[in-house]
């Protein structure tokens, strides 16, 4: 029986509960209701119909002055098709997000539902594949909701604009006498549905790019579909198991192969095959060994057999003989150690680099009355999905197609048309629900193998990944250290902050497009340093991101929910305990005191409106709701942190009091209670904000105290659930969750909680029995340890002072 309790989140009817925003300045509430314009850019917008249905798309710039005819016709498919609505009355929602439990569908069908003022029960979901004409395509970083929202509301307005157009004259009035409103068009006691305007009525609208951005859409209180409670609409298919993920793909006349993963990710290289061992199963065909150009999967070697079950089998009777590439001798100590003495060399770029009264960072520290530093580290985190990866590879009619659930499909489209050696218009990857993504699946090398293999047999290949090939062949997330550093004047006024933060950078090795420039002109990758450019005002401040070349050559790193938040909010928001700590304030007070909304720190339209001042809102919420400051049992603590989510330009404040009990007998910390509260902007979809937030707490708890593993000879020691050993719902402690009731910028949900809560725990166990821990995961026999050292200093200070 789950120990999880939602409170607040009983009645469907109030699923959102409300906090005032009046502390946030007068100034900003206007802007809430005004309607931004469209960054849609050069492209038009077109509205057709036919007998096959009611279509709207955008259209780049070039098509809109063709001579050539895209109108929408019979047996045609518009390019970058967002609706439909077929003479059947049935709304379908093309969704170019991938799906993989965060109910994203539903909220940007919502979203164009809304504008388009659909009747709920006529849409559909339509999941497309990857083609040019939906343009660029990558889900992660929380950006899905935030970067549509505009986007699909005004292509909901257009659609309603002309349906009420169409409607007015098959009713035989003006369009100014007309409203819509749940797939119909009404005039006083008269009526039109959008299916009978689609039969009969003359669709043909074109908008260009400043029509659409002159479009009117609705001010939030006039919104009917988004922040009311909904059920998902994947949830139905998923239940009956009739949805279809990419492992459950298959296709006429494949073969199934299984990897042997090398020992090392880069320089293996195979130099013998024994399979004679093999040829006695039943099923087994041979060892493929692969050829790849693009360097994904050096030194691999498939086992192809008629089914997963033969070709698992046989694998283990094949002997290969590789030769290895030197990060064979790597070790995790060795990842740490290699960041810590870059940064003690002072490598990396500057991120951030303000002064404070005109002095320097490094002036202020050298005159600060007191500077405390503190060392955190994070160890190497897997994806470890539900699914594991797999992918089918095939030709058809002299085009390739990639058959698997993926994340990115814009990044993962050119390695896949190196490694086949054709262009990438001659590929295209079809579409599946993904059992789990979490980021895994934004680096799509495990196509590359289905695709040589195809190539090679000349058939469909299914490559199916057993837990421990999929563990070995991870992009997980980077072991971090980092260093930081926090100087005080003689009243005890915080002057100067340094923090520099070393790891493997996932975009530094495969999207290089997104690495930033520093104030000292070095290179950074933005997701593995996000979070420490914090909202808090602590006087000069210093921000150092450094690559871990060790770490980039031992492995891939990538992108795992939050990313570099994982480990950078871990450092600073427990340094901030520290500090506060160091000048005996309460934490939250300490906060506080330091979330001013000016300068720097003021936000922007239209995505941080109010700045720091809507972190404290959260903070303080957070703080009443949790009943801050009350009496707790002996070895029981509260602990807080709060974070922005993972991009200071779409920032979701989050705040979350942790309340833990530790046995110091063995070190076990057991978490009571989670208390969160977050400001997302307008909640789209209630049960699925809810859904992410549950999901994002309880990773960040998972990564906290149980989850983690480490680097031995250049491959990661854990590679099933008999070492790694994440959240089991036995853990799983009460929470109480809470949504700020906003008209703000909608942003994201999937990744802020889960850098929140693993700080919260760590100043929780600090409050309970006074040892700060500064390593993640926080084992229990590291906490032991520590209490055991903390007793020992106890009893010679004791002794000295009997001494004395």
């Amino acid at each position: 029986m789950s120990k999880q309790r939602i409170k607040g989140w009983q009645d469907k009817t109030e699923r959102v509960q409300n906090i005032s925003t009046d502390q946030v300045s007068a100034n900003t509430q206007t802007e809430t209701t005004t309607t931004p314009k469209s960054k849609i850019g050069r492209r038009g917008f077109l509205i057709g119909a036919t007998s096959a249905g009611f279509t709207m798309a955008f259209l780049p710039a070039a098509l809109m002055t063709s001579t050539k005819s895209y109108g929408v016709e019979r047996g045609s498919f518009e390019p970058t098709v967002w609706y439909s609505i077929n003479p059947l009355g049935e709304i379908t929602v093309n969704i170019a997000e991938a799906e993989m439990g965060q109910h994203i569908g539903t909220s940007l069908a919502r979203i164009v539902a809304e504008e388009l003022e659909a009747d709920w029960k006529d849409v559909r979901l339509n999941y497309v594949d990857n083609e040019a004409r939906y343009g660029y395509r990558v889900t992660g970083g929380s950006w899905s909701v935030w970067q549509n929202f505009d986007l699909l509301s005004r292509a909901g307005a257009a659609g309603r604009k002309a349906l009420i157009e169409e409607g007015a004259d098959l009713l035989g009035v003006s369009p100014l006498k007309c409203h819509a409103r749940r797939s119909r068009v009404i005039s006083g006691d008269k009526s039109v549905s959008y299916q009978e305007i689609v039969k009969k009525g003359d669709l043909s609208r074109r908008y260009s790019a400043d029509d659409l951005a002159d479009l009117q859409i609705k001010k939030p209180s006039q919104r009917n579909l988004i922040g009311a409670d909904t059920q998902a609409l994947d949830i139905p298919d998923k239940t009956r198991g009739t949805a279809v993920y990419g492992i459950d793909a298959s296709y006429d006349g494949m073969v199934y192969a299984k990897p042997i993963v090398p020992p090392t990710r880069y320089d293996s290289r195979v130099l013998n095959v024994d399979d004679s061992g093999a040829k006695a199963v039943s099923g087994y065909r041979q060892t493929l060994q692969l050829e790849d150009p693009s360097g994904t999967v050096p030194g691999w070697a498939l086992v192809i057999a008629d089914s997963f079950h033969a070709a698992l089998k046989a694998e283990k009777l094949i002997k290969v003989t590789w030769s290895n590439g030197p990060a064979v001798n790597v070790s995790e100590a060795d990842i740490l150690q290699h960041g810590r003495d870059l940064i003690e060399a002072g490598k990396g770029s500057t991120v951030v680099d303000d002064i404070f009264d005109g002095k320097t960072v490094s002036e202020l520290m050298f005159d600060a009355d007191d500077v405390i530093r503190a060392e955190y580290t994070t160890s190497t985190v897997l994806h470890f999905q539900l699914e594991p990866v797999n992918a089918i590879g095939l030709e058809r009619n002299g085009m390739w197609e990639l058959h698997a659930g993926n994340q990115w499909q814009s990044l993962s489209m050119p390695v896949y048309a190196k490694a086949l050696g054709v262009k990438e218009e001659q590929i295209i990857m079809r579409t599946y629900l993904l059992g789990g993504g979490f980021g895994r699946r934004l680096n799509g090398d495990y196509g590359v193998p289905a695709l040589l293999a195809a190539k090679a047999l000349g058939k469909p290949v299914k490559v199916v990944f057993s837990r421990e090939d999929d563990s070995r062949f991870d992009s997980p997330r980077s072991a971090s250290v980092q260093s930081l550093a926090m100087g005080f004047n003689d009243n005890k006024k915080v002057v100067a902050f340094t923090h520099a933060a070393a790891a493997g950078w996932p975009s530094e090795v495969m999207a290089d497009f997104f690495l930033g420039e520093g104030k000292n002109g070095e290179k950074f990758d933005p997701f593995s340093i996000n979070g420490a450019n914090h909202w808090y005002s602590l006087g000069a401040h210093q921000v150092t991101a450094v690559s871990n070349d060790l770490a980039n050559r031992t492995f891939r790193p990538g992108w795992l929910r939050s990313v570099g938040p994982g480990w950078t909010n871990w450092a600073l928001e427990s340094f901030i305990d520290e500090a506060a700590n160091r000048v005996n304030v309460d934490p939250i007070m300490f906060r506080l005191q330091h979330l001013s909304s000016r300068g720097k720190n003021a936000g922007s339209y239209p995505n941080s409106v109010g700045g720091a001042r809507r972190l404290a809102a959260v903070l303080k919420r957070a703080s009443k709701l949790s009943n801050w400051g009350k009496k707790l049992p002996d070895s029981t603590g509260m602990g807080v942190a709060t974070t922005f989510g993972q991009e200071r330009d779409m920032p979701t404040w989050c705040a979350c009091v942790a309340q833990v009990h530790v046995d110091r007998s063995s070190g076990k910390v057991t978490v009571q209670k989670l208390t969160l509260v977050l400001d997302a902007g307008a909640i789209v979809h209630p049960d699925g904000a809810l859904a992410q937030t549950e999901g994002a707490a309880m990773w960040g708890l998972s990564m906290a105290l149980h989850e983690g593993t480490r680097f031995n000879n250049g491959q990661v020691v854990d590679t099933n659930l008999d070492t790694y050993t994440p959240l089991r719902m036995a853990d799983i402690p009460e929470m109480e969750i809470e949504f700020v009731d906003s008209n703000y910028q909608s942003v994201g949900l999937g990744e802020p909680a889960t850098t929140v809560v693993g700080p919260a725990i760590g100043n929780a166990i600090f409050q309970a029995v006074g040892v700060r821990m500064r390593d993640l995961p926080i084992r229990a026999t590291g906490l032991k340890d520590a209490l055991a050292s903390l007793e020992k200093k106890s009893q010679a200070g004791s002794d000295s002072n009997q001494v004395v």
